[in-house]
């Protein structure tokens, strides 16, 4: 299950390259500036891959659960590593994929007065890396405790003996 999730994660990477809002650049030939200083592009491109990395998490715990339909700690194990190790491929395939990391070169090729696109990077990457497991625990605990099989109930214990010998007597 850990190798699905981090081939899943190339999906999330392609997907987020797709569907993050893009930040846009000017350049005055002495300085790089942002086009929209008020703009909320970073916010929603880390918005966007933490959306679809819990939308990931949970498909991929439903899946397991589908398959396996109980718990246990190697599997929710491997579901946490599987959705880290999406998650970061997921985060190099759109950085790698996206616009150049070199601003300041893609602004003299593009020339002054030009708009152009920032790299697609994540400002809250700790954070947008945790997405994915989390969900994918989340969910499968919840799917596990509400549909798992359940646990045998334990046998009645016998009744006490009562007490005859109280303090003092031997």
């Amino acid at each position: 299950m850990t190798l699905v999730s981090a081939i899943a994660g190339a999906v999330l990477g392609v997907l987020w390259l797709n569907l993050a809002p893009r930040i846009l650049l000017i350049s005055d030939g002495k300085g790089v500036y942002l086009r929209n200083s008020e703009g909320e592009s970073a916010i929603g491109a880390d918005g966007t891959f933490v959306l679809l990395a819990l939308a990931f998490g949970a498909v991929a715990a439903l899946v397991v659960f589908l398959l396996r339909r109980r718990g246990g700690v190697p599997l929710v194990l491997g579901l946490a590593l599987g959705g880290v190790l999406g998650s970061l491929l997921a985060w190099g395939l759109g950085a790698y994929f996206g616009p150049t990391s070199d601003v300041v070169a893609h602004a003299k090729a593009v020339g002054p007065n030009v708009t152009f696109e920032a790299p697609l990077e994540l400002n809250l990457g700790a954070a947008a890396m945790l997405a994915w497991p989390l969900a994918a625990m989340i969910v499968h605990l919840g799917l596990t405790a509400a549909f798992g099989p359940r646990d045998a109930e334990p046998e009645a214990w016998d009744q006490p003996k009562a007490y005859t010998q109280g303090p003092g007597r031997s």
